[in-house]
């Protein structure tokens, strides 16, 4: 599959909820491969060590598969980096569950880390929105910048064509704070993509989703 612009994202065979994108931009250079029904496994070689860090715990308690290649203007910022990783990554999720029959669809989860605590609720709706209800004590964690958590997180939400709803009810260390949304998220994924025996066909009154 190629898209509006440009990207090649490509699905596995029938039956696997998986796929991958090469993107390459004048400010970016990404591969990715996620695979919804995965172990757990990453692979992960960016120039943001924060965000690998959040994508390794997304991954593992996800439950997905995701390897990510990714160089980009870093001399500049982690902008364009962060935005487009979740760009390939909305577009893998989306290609990768293809006409979403038998998910369960929907799921609302909260995380606790430490101090702080935070709720992700989701619906595979394909009708992309987002919204998101945090403040951080900090602007940025190391070299971080605390502002690139809703950039990833509105890209992600776009791209894949779901409604996602991000709330830190609280929390006293930006890290521990972020990091809890992470785990949600990949938490809140996997529970709204699993199969749900008891449905069939697509979960919309419509018919199609």
């Amino acid at each position: 599959m190629t898209t509006n612009n440009g990207n090649s994202v490509n699905q596995a065979g029938a039956g696997e909820r998986r796929a991958e994108i090469s993107r390459k931009t004048n400010e970016t250079d990404i591969r990715l491969q996620f695979a919804v029904d995965g172990t757990g496994k990453s692979e992960l070689e960016t120039d943001v060590p924060f965000l690998n860090h959040m994508l390794d715990l997304f991954t593992k308690h996800g439950h997905f598969d995701l390897s990510v290649q990714a160089q980009g203007d870093i001399e500049i910022d982690d902008h364009h980096t962060v935005e487009d990783i979740g760009i390939c990554l909305g577009q893998c999720l989306r290609e990768a569950l293809g006409d979403k029959r038998g998910i369960k669809r929907y799921a609302s989860v909260f995380i606790p880390m430490d101090e702080a605590l935070a709720q992700v609720v989701i619906d595979v709706s394909n009708r992309p929105h987002f919204e998101y209800r945090a403040e951080y004590p900090s602007d940025r964690v190391g070299s971080f910048d605390v502002q690139l958590v809703h950039e990833f997180l509105w890209k992600l939400a776009l791209e894949a064509r779901i409604t996602l709803h991000v709330i830190v009810h609280y929390g006293q260390n930006t890290h521990h704070m972020i990091e809890a949304v992470f785990k949600a998220l990949g938490r809140a994924i996997d529970e709204a993509t699993s199969l749900d025996p008891r449905v069939t066909g697509v979960p919309s009154t419509k018919g199609v989703l």
